[in-house]
């Protein structure tokens, strides 16, 4: 790898963010390398840097932030010297970002090959009739369902881990030299993943493609990169090749990031109580389109039952379903043993107020035109009539529950929060409304391990506080093992299987939830490249859509 040539090379990177008159720092002179074909992964907890870093490689600063100081060297363009035409001619054709957001990135008014064929066909790559058989094909890729037509529709049309997979094939439509990848697998279930990771990890090396991989997940970088820098705070706290890092790590720092999946969840025993919230024989569609197909389950006070399942499963749905957003077309609701009106509208306040929603994408998920002491006290002062000083001193007591600190975080917008941050607030605004029945649609997936950790065991110790039901829906399975006490797999609209949680980790298992159980990421540089060829060898599917 050492003596491929340097495709970029950044020296001394200082970046700051604005914060009412003054300029604050966010990254501390950083040095980064980079050879043609080698694949660098980014790691650190929210608000290290990582993301902000990955952009500046493109010689571009998030509004309210600007490169304060340092070279950016690209295959000997300086990129902080470049012209706007020149960046416009760089970014899309040699350099492409994979953002982690997929839902706010796309254009809503457009279908996905629009957007796919833009880039190539402006930069000159090939003529649009050769970018929609190119989509196509990176689609199958990418396993995408049904790649001949999943283009023609519009991004709302397609589930969140589909439309991530449908970005990542759009960065790659000019094969670029350098592609940013800012969590590219956050939102795609476990099997998907391994489609997504295998794939881009065949682009890399098949045109010589050169990436950053910006991520929380060690486990997933242990499979991409070659070799591994560790940010903290702005700064550079260690950088080795992939195998050494997992290995023998130096840094207190990273060592701890190597070992905080600690938490587990005390054993609740069995349910004694009746159910909170059950779901009896429940059939919904979009349109014509069947997604849920007679399933059941129930969810009891002071016990998770987490909703696994690859994207598209129906498992979003039947939170929506739960909340009233979507009336079924078949079966009831029953919240303490009564039946719900379908339609949220009909709902009184009160049942309303005791259930709630985390939703997924943050991003999307929050007004960006209010701050955050009104995201956080609108659902106080609705369900529970606070006012004034009463108002505010919950929002300071929420902000404090999910560790942001009140003086500094009270009055700041969305867009001056990092991913994990937003994630933390739609958390909080949940909790405001001090609901019975809490659906977490993963919570957790756009956060780094440690704040991971933390809002796992926040979560736990609020339930055990207030004897919270909690839907935990999620496709890492790791979380699963940290929090549920019941497990319910979806396939296709349908429960594949459902019962305690040691049961479900222990053979024998329904087929579909042996791959899910064998599809997650280990701890090794390797693993990935073992499992495919195991699959196969033995002729096994690579995911539950083949």
């Amino acid at each position: 790898m050492a003596d491929r040539e340097v495709l970029l090379n950044i020296r001394g990177l200082k970046i700051e963010g604005k914060s009412g008159d003054d300029w604050l720092p966010i990254v501390n002179g950083v040095n980064l390398t980079l050879r043609k074909g080698e694949v660098l992964g980014l790691i650190g907890e929210s608000g290290a840097g990582k993301s902000t870093i990955g952009l500046a490689a493109m010689g571009f600063a998030r509004d309210g932030c600007r490169i304060s100081d340092g070279v950016i060297d690209f295959d000997g363009i300086d990129l902080r010297a470049a012209s706007q035409e020149q960046l416009r001619r760089l970014r899309g054709k040699r350099i492409a970002y994979v953002a982690q957001s997929a839902a706010a990135s796309f254009n809503p008014a457009h279908k996905l090959m629009d957007q796919y064929c833009e880039a190539p066909v402006r930069h000159g790559v090939m003529s649009r009739s050769q970018a929609e058989k190119d989509a196509v094909e990176l689609y199958r890729k990418m396993q995408l369902p049904d790649p001949e037509g999943i283009g023609f529709r519009f991004p709302h049309q397609v589930s969140g881990g589909q439309l991530q997979r449908a970005m990542t094939a759009m960065a790659m439509s000019c094969r670029p030299d350098l592609i940013i990848f800012d969590e590219p697998t956050t939102a795609l279930d476990v099997t998907t993943q391994i489609e997504v990771l295998a794939a881009i990890r065949d682009i890399v090396e098949q045109f010589g493609t050169a990436a950053i991989y910006i991520t929380h997940d060690l486990a997933v970088v242990a499979q991409m990169a070659d070799r591994i820098k560790i940010l903290l705070r702005g700064d550079e706290v260690e950088e080795a090749d992939t195998e050494t890092m997992l290995a023998a790590p130096k840094h207190d720092y990273t060592k701890s990031l190597w070992a905080v999946r600690s938490f587990q969840r005390a054993e609740q025993g069995a349910a004694t109580d009746k159910p909170v919230v059950s779901l009896r024989n429940i059939s919904a569609a979009y349109g014509p389109v069947k997604v849920l197909d007679n399933i059941s389950f129930d969810i009891h006070a002071r016990r998770t039952v987490a909703v696994v399942g690859e994207s598209g499963s129906g498992k979003s749905t039947a939170a929506r379903v739960l909340t009233g957003l979507l009336p079924p077309s078949r079966g009831e609701v029953l919240f303490d043993g009564e039946a719900l009106p379908p339609d949220y509208r009909s709902r009184t306040r009160e049942q309303l107020r005791h259930a709630q929603m985390i939703y997924q994408m943050a991003d999307t998920a929050l007004n960006p035109k209010l701050t955050l002491r009104k995201i956080i006290g609108r659902p106080a002062a609705m369900y529970l009539g606070l006012r004034g000083r009463a108002l505010t001193e919950r929002v300071r007591e929420l902000l404090r529950l999910i560790e942001l600190e009140p003086d500094e975080y009270i009055d700041r917008l969305p867009s001056e929060l990092s991913g994990g941050q937003k994630q933390r607030i739609g958390i909080a605004r949940a909790l405001a409304a001090e609901p019975r029945f809490i659906i977490c649609d993963e919570v957790t997936s756009a956060l780094d391990q440690i704040v991971a950790e933390g809002i796992l065991r926040l979560l736990d110790k609020l339930q055990s506080e207030f004897s919270l039901a909690y839907m935990f829906i999620t496709h890492d399975l790791a979380t699963v093992r940290a929090i549920a006490d019941d497990v319910v797999v979806m396939q296709k609209g349908k429960v594949v299987e459902q019962g305690p949680k040691p049961e479900m980790f222990n053979p024998p298992h329904e087929p579909y939830t042996e791959l899910l159980l064998s599809s997650v990421p280990e701890m090794d540089p390797d693993w990935l490249t073992r499992l495919l060829e195991e699959r196969t060898r033995k002729g096994l599917p690579q995911s539950a859509d083949q």
